[in-house]
């Protein structure tokens, strides 16, 4: 017990610097593969299948780490993803072709578990009544890792697109050898189990899923939820350049102010709102809020309102620490590898496919022989999904199967002289 706070100061430094790494690329990578592809529109469509690349070796690989991790312990997981990814931008750097790109997307899919890890190491290290305010921690290393990281490398590609790459793997290197001295293991000896394949392969990881109620309930939310994301995830470079004509700066310090507002609220409001809300009203509002912004961002006629709405859009960040607080206290000490491996292995399908959908929407909506133009399509149905996992979510909430689950749940704390699960 007297690691806890320690440990979680070691693994948010550990996020911040590996989210850093990636916020730098996030302005530039469209615009060198733009370089190779030839126009945004083939820009677009091309850089869906490098993040499709991606996710499908995420999905394969993701569950087999998580359950690694079950056994092995979260600190070797959570290093070699690191030094996965270190590879991978040295890779990019020296790319001399989308070919290159596509070998170094698939390197870093296949280490790339270190949140599931991460996640799964805060929920060993939290007691289960500071679950959800301990996973907004993932959010504001997201905020801090997106000041900092979109702004340096919109900045730095003004010495050449390559160098931020550059910057990125040493980073992210450097990140490896802080955890490889300085972090410590989370999960007990007595907490560790056996590595099955029965659960490390993708399709049975999915199905194990339906081992605990209270996340089959909310698997479809999560599932549109996530998948709405994509839409500001991959699109984000492509619509502000073509509708604002933003350069890589300006993508930057929008990204910046994405990192902001989600460290204000993750890192800070998250502790004070859901204790008080509680997690099912945290869900709910944090969905309807982001339902709202994307149709806003969707409408927004000039680049200044998109300040405005990322603020209001910031709010809805609630929801995600809840719903993982909500989830990973109906799994047992020794799943929570597995769990996280789960639903890592669901969000690399909404990253699979995500991409696909939402940067072709983009590319055929802005191409010069369609008409009408609508460069705000992929919002427009990203407000569409999030409105039906608002839905799901309430339907499950209504659920007497999720509440007896609930109610078992409380019954188990109790007898273990435990706070009680939900509210």
């Amino acid at each position: 017990m007297q690691n806890r706070q320690p440990a979680l100061g070691f693994i948010f430094v550990t996020l911040v610097l590996d989210i850093l790494g990636v916020g730098l690329l996030i302005p530039i990578v469209p615009k060198l593969i733009e370089s190779f592809a030839g126009d945004i529109s083939s820009a677009s469509s091309t850089s869906a299948w490098l993040s499709a690349s991606f996710a499908l070796m995420n999905f394969v690989f993701a569950p087999i780490l998580g359950s690694l991790s079950d056994k092995l312990g979260r600190r070797p997981v959570i290093l070699a993803s690191l030094f996965g990814s270190g590879v991978d931008y040295l890779l990019l750097a020296f790319a001399p072709n989308l070919g290159w790109f596509f070998i170094g997307r698939i390197v870093s899919g296949i280490t790339g578990a270190s949140f599931s890890a991460a996640t799964a190491y805060i929920a060993d290290v939290s007691p289960p009544e500071k679950r959800a305010q301990n996973f907004g921690l993932i959010g504001a290393a997201f905020g801090l890792g997106f000041i900092l990281g979109p702004l340096l490398g919109g900045l730095l590609s003004s010495y050449g697109l390559r160098v931020p790459f550059f910057v990125a793997a040493g980073l992210t290197l450097l990140n490896w050898l802080y955890g490889y001295f300085v972090l410590p293991e989370s999960l007990k000896p007595q907490n560790r189990r056996e590595f099955s394949w029965a659960r490390a392969n993708p399709i049975g990881s999915l199905l194990g899923l339906t081992r605990y109620p209270v996340v089959l309930g909310l698997v479809g939310s999560i599932f549109l939820a996530n998948l709405a994301q994509n839409a500001l995830q991959n699109t984000w470079v492509f619509y502000t350049g073509f509708r604002y004509n933003w350069n890589a700066r300006d993508v930057g310090i929008s990204l910046a102010v994405v990192g902001l507002t989600a460290a204000i609220v993750q890192g800070g409001l998250v502790r004070q709102i859901v204790p008080r809300l509680g997690e099912r009203r945290s869900i709910v509002i944090g969905l309807a809020i982001g339902a709202i912004s994307f149709l806003l961002y969707g409408l927004a006629s000039q680049g200044w309102m998109i300040y405005v709405i990322l603020v209001f859009g910031s709010i809805g960040g609630i929801g995600g620490p809840a719903t993982q607080g909500l989830i990973s206290r109906s799994v047992a000490p020794n799943e929570q590898g597995a769990l996280q491996g789960s639903l890592s292995s669901l969000m690399s399908v909404v990253n699979l496919i995500g991409p696909l959908i939402f940067n072709n929407l983009f590319a055929f909506f802005t191409r010069k022989d369609t008409n009408p133009q609508i460069p705000g399509i992929a919002f427009y149905v990203s407000s569409g999904l999030l409105l039906g996992a608002l839905a799901i979510a309430v339907a499950a909430f209504r659920n007497p199967v999720f509440n007896q689950s609930r109610r078992d749940a409380n019954a188990a704390a109790i007898e273990a002289d435990q706070p009680s699960v939900g509210h």
